[in-house]
């Protein structure tokens, strides 16, 4: 009698077959993900579209609900986001293509980097977000929480890049204001429990998702009344923004400094009626400042007594510093500065001296280390204007930078060179920025960029004068006055934290009392 096939390879096809259409299910998810992430990308500037990019979280919150483990979760929230600063940071690749013979290779593989390496904060928050929260427990709180601490560890990590914060989609709506109480930290949190109100909309408990629409609502219109309500703007003091639009591919080729120093110096001097503050951008001055005596003294002379805050390089032995000094009515430097906060792989290279080795340098450094860090935030006096607190481009991404000032200055001062952030998406997200550090101190600012954008910004954030990107000129704008000190300024993050914290914490207690009621 013969024996019946043996049925195990049938059974074992069974799991196969299940694994299969899991993965392909998987991939499918990830997919999603990635697109969700470029969507929430465009809330970012130049887009500025905050509705459109709600729904991008929301779909990404969407997607967590699907991942049954803290792995497909991790793996969900590190496509979604890719897929978000692939979008957002698409002018990293601007700085390769100004040497493109020396660098240009560098450019895909540089926002293929950055991208996914960003991408893990966001893969570890929604892994957390899964651990903690659990499939049946409080997911939204967890989610919540989880990412905002994934963003405040972008914040400051391997010395931080928080650039396209998802909170930085609020900058041009009322909802900025609230950037004053709880910072850009703040702002996050309350764009994710937005994400979580809209897909609960859609869910099987619209009524709780329509509570939190009204508490969004009400938070939108003190916002606005907060922006409308900003201190009265005065006349004076006038400060002069001089932006002479040098192309870094330009800047400082020989037989191009001469005609974009004369152009400085014409901004300088024209018109008849003199400002009280006259500033150049970044590395404005084209030469050393231990060789400049020459060239400080034909800008004072064009200054014709009227104070002046210009950006510059020099040399103390073998370090090199991005510098800014005040020149003061007298032609004569009085206040110094040297960038505390440097880009590294920009303005410095880690182990510098052995990637020189192999012809590997900073892109804005011509050997070795690169720029040497200055000891830290300082003020400068400016008479009658008050004391201002200087920021060389990059340190103006970060609030603990602002923060750190040895006291509490009357305005920002912010130069910087924008020309390595091309004409599309970077200056507009470092304006962006700008306002914001504005409205977490309640301080105006002065911003003045070689190609643009160059603005006086009020202790609101709102622009009340500017030079559109790409356009030499110069600007006369009066200062506006100083806001009451906001609860960031005496805060920080520490609020904001501790929040998304307790945010994990109940998510938790609530998963566990959850679990502890299922019968074994």
């Amino acid at each position: 009698m013969p024996r019946p096939p043996d049925p195990s390879p049938l059974l074992s096809l069974a799991p196969r077959l299940e694994r299969w259409a899991a993965r392909r299910a998987l991939r499918l998810r990830l997919l999603l993900a990635v697109m969700f992430g470029a969507v929430a990308a465009l809330g970012q500037a130049p887009f500025d579209l905050w509705p459109v990019a709600l729904i991008g979280l929301a779909g990404l919150f969407g997607l967590f609900h699907t991942a049954d483990t803290p792995r497909r979760a991790a793996l969900i929230g590190w496509a979604g986001g890719t897929g978000y600063f692939a979008l957002a940071l698409v002018w990293i690749v601007e700085p390769f293509m100004v040497d493109a013979v020396r660098f240009g290779w560098m450019a895909p593989f540089a926002l293929l980097f950055l991208a996914t390496g960003l991408a893990l904060f966001w893969g570890a928050g929604f892994a957390l977000a899964r651990g903690i929260g659990g499939r049946a427990g409080r997911q939204a709180a967890a989610w919540v929480g989880a990412l905002a601490l994934a963003e405040l560890a972008r914040s400051y990590v391997f010395t931080g890049f928080p650039w396209a914060l998802i909170g930085h989609i609020w900058v041009p709506s009322a909802m900025l204001q609230w950037g004053a109480v709880l910072g850009p930290l703040g702002l996050t949190l309350i764009a994710l429990a937005a994400a979580v109100t809209i897909w609960r909309l859609f869910g099987p408990r619209p009524r709780v998702a329509l509570v939190s629409l009204v508490v969004l609502a009400a938070m939108f219109g003190a916002g606005a009344w907060r922006a409308a309500t900003g201190p009265a703007p005065r006349g004076v003091p006038v400060v002069r923004l001089v932006q002479p639009n040098a192309k870094q591919s330009q800047k400082w080729d020989p037989e191009v400094i001469p005609t974009i120093f004369r152009r400085q110096i014409e901004y300088t001097a024209a018109g008849a009626a003199r400002p009280d503050l006259i500033v150049w951008p970044e590395t404005a001055v084209p030469v050393l400042l231990e060789y400049a005596d020459t060239t400080l003294a034909v800008i004072a002379e064009a200054a014709a007594g009227v104070p002046m805050v210009l950006g510059i390089q020099r040399e103390d032995g073998p370090r090199l510093y991005n510098s800014a000094i005040v020149l003061g009515k007298d032609g004569q430097v009085s206040g110094l500065y040297d960038k505390h906060h440097l880009v590294p792989f920009g303005e410095y290279m880690p182990l510098g001296d052995l990637a020189a080795r192999f012809g590997v340098h900073g892109l804005a450094a011509a050997e070795g280390q690169g720029y040497s860090a200055g000891p830290g935030a300082r003020l400068f006096d400016l008479g009658d204007l008050g004391l201002a607190l200087p920021l060389i481009c990059y340190e103006a991404v970060f609030a603990q930078d602002v923060s750190a000032a040895p006291k509490r200055p009357a305005f920002l001062l912010q130069i910087t060179n924008d020309a390595w952030f091309g004409q599309f998406s970077g200056p507009y997200q470092h304006l962006a920025q700008a306002r914001l550090r504005a409205v977490e101190q309640g301080l105006p600012m002065v911003r003045v960029a070689n190609t643009g954008v160059s603005a006086m910004i009020d202790a609101r954030g709102r622009v009340t004068a500017s030079l559109p990107l790409g356009r030499a000129g110069w600007i006369d704008a009066p200062l506006p006055a100083p806001g009451a000190v906001t609860i960031y300024a005496d805060t920080g993050d520490s609020p904001a934290a501790l929040l998304s914290l307790a945010l994990l914490l109940f998510a938790f207690v609530q998963n566990a009392a959850i679990r502890a009621r299922k019968p074994d």
